[in-house]
């Protein structure tokens, strides 16, 4: 009985397989006619955020702000979306109705949510490919390096002196990869499936970031 539990539980998926299984049926629709929206499922890209959150639950209270932070993102979003699902599954939909009522730059926008979320897949999957590459190096250097050309750029002062607060508590490395999931498997298998999900979120942020600099949202800065 403890083995055939213990075979469960080996079996049992990492929250990147998990991703890789969600973004393979990631699909973006453009239409043909130009005055209508182009459709990008919320859905996955707010299961992809929780995700994360699951990861930095896994590493420890030390990425608290963190993950207080995108949570309220998702469920500002998911609180959105509730209002129509039909029509709001579409996150460029929500982008257009913000857009139109002129609250899309607004401190508790939807819009302004869905940027900071996509910050942070966008630095999520820089930081993987750094490690694919450089398992050996120091995760407080490679988060320092991502986060350089990933956030950086949109953060004021005060969010850039948070950072370099919570950089200090960034975990080692042997306890960021258990976190996603090396406890379990071999570095080869970890770096195949870091390399799949890569392939799979670079066009999907590509097609979120044009989507958001049509809605005049590119460039948005925290304090």
């Amino acid at each position: 009985m403890k083995r055939k539990r213990y075979e469960m539980e080996k079996k049992k998926k990492t929250e990147i397989q998990t991703a890789i299984e969600e973004l393979s049926v990631f699909i973006v629709t453009k239409p043909a006619d130009k005055t209508e929206a182009t459709h990008i499922p919320l859905r996955p890209i707010l299961s992809f955020c929780s995700l994360i959150i699951q990861v930095l639950d896994k590493i420890g209270p030390t990425m608290a702000v963190l993950r207080q932070d995108i949570d309220q993102n998702i469920q500002r979003l998911e609180k959105f979306c509730e209002t129509d699902s039909c029509v709001y599954s579409n996150l460029a939909e929500i982008l257009k109705k913000e857009k139109e009522e002129g609250t899309s730059k607004m401190v508790a926008s939807c819009s302004r949510a869905l940027f900071w979320l996509t910050r942070t897949m966008d630095f999520t999957a820089g930081l993987l490919r750094l490690l694919s590459k450089e398992m050996s190096s120091k995760m407080e250097e490679l988060v320092e390096e991502c986060y350089m050309t990933t956030l950086k750029p949109h953060h004021g002062w005060i969010a850039s002196a948070a950072f370099k607060v919570c950089l200090k508590l960034v975990p080692d490395n042997k306890t960021f990869m258990e976190a996603i999931g090396a406890r379990d498997e071999s570095y080869d298998t970890l770096r195949e499936d870091i390399d799949t999900l890569s392939s799979l979120l670079t066009p999907i942020l590509k097609e979120i970031y044009f989507v958001l600099e049509q809605y005049g949202l590119s460039r948005l800065r925290s304090m």
